[in-house]
């Protein structure tokens, strides 16, 4: 997915949900939408260095949009990540499409907004021969103290919800895949958050002995000049159902 021009600026602070301050490196103070309706625990960062998507559209009650992140990491560097939640879809079409999730690839269709009885998931990918798989894609930014990633960052009861529609399927005889699209260059590795959302934690240890599939593909941010120029869906990382987190390293 490749981005319009961005521009830089420095977070000052994000409220109302839906509302972010940033100072531009021109000086001027704006007000930009958040497109993530999240806790954004771990990604709402004042000071850190953040990356806006410019719009002329008169209709639009902002100018701005957040989209990236740059966040400081324990070796003294900086990992990018992505807020905008609305991004991970696309970012994940893209690769379907192009055939770049290799356990997903050779379907001969895709379709978006699959409804099931208990949910709508985000893909259905079918092939006459092959028949069909459903994929539901969740967004990953959460790296906690311990450096490692987790999903929720908040109790996701719409998240259950997604789980026990996936191992309906599976127990139907359809492939039901959950894709973790981890938003967050620092993020290595993936695990439920038991400490944030223990039921979501134990539902997904639950389907994903019933069949479900969990999978987890970390995004690459591609840049020019060292302005954020693309997003896509790169390398496969590993899934842990079962991590528990030392209290001590959780920062709230």
């Amino acid at each position: 997915m490749e981005y319009p021009a961005l521009v830089p600026g420095i977070l000052l602070r994000r409220y109302k949900r839906f509302l972010a301050d940033v100072r531009l490196d021109d000086g001027r103070e704006v007000v930009a939408h958040c497109p993530n309706t999240g806790s954004m625990r771990a990604v709402n960062v004042p000071g850190c260095r953040v990356w806006l998507s410019p719009s002329d559209n008169p209709a639009r009650k902002l100018a701005w949009t957040w989209e990236l992140i740059e966040l400081p990491q324990p070796n003294g560097t900086t990992a990018t990540a992505s807020v905008h939640t609305g991004r991970a879809n696309r970012i994940v079409e893209e690769a379907l499409r192009e055939g770049k999730v290799e356990e997903l690839a050779g379907y001969a269709a895709l379709r978006r907004e699959a409804s099931v009885e208990r949910a709508r998931l985000d893909f259905r990918l079918d092939d006459p021969e092959r028949g069909c798989v459903f994929v539901e894609v969740k967004q990953v930014t959460l790296m906690e103290a311990d450096g490692h990633g987790y999903f929720p960052d908040a109790v996701s009861a719409r998240g259950r919800r997604h789980l026990e529609a996936l191992a309906l399927l599976a127990a139907q005889g359809h492939r039901a895949v959950l894709l973790f699209c981890v938003a967050h260059e620092g993020i290595e590795d993936v695990a439920p958050a038991a400490h944030l959302d223990p039921a979501y934690a134990a539902s997904l240890r639950e389907v994903a002995g019933l069949g479900v599939e969990v999978l987890a593909r970390r995004c690459e941010v591609i840049r020019e000049a060292g302005v954020p120029v693309a997003i896509r869906l790169g390398r496969r990382l590993p899934v842990s159902l079962v991590r528990e987190v030392d209290s001590a390293v959780v920062v709230d």
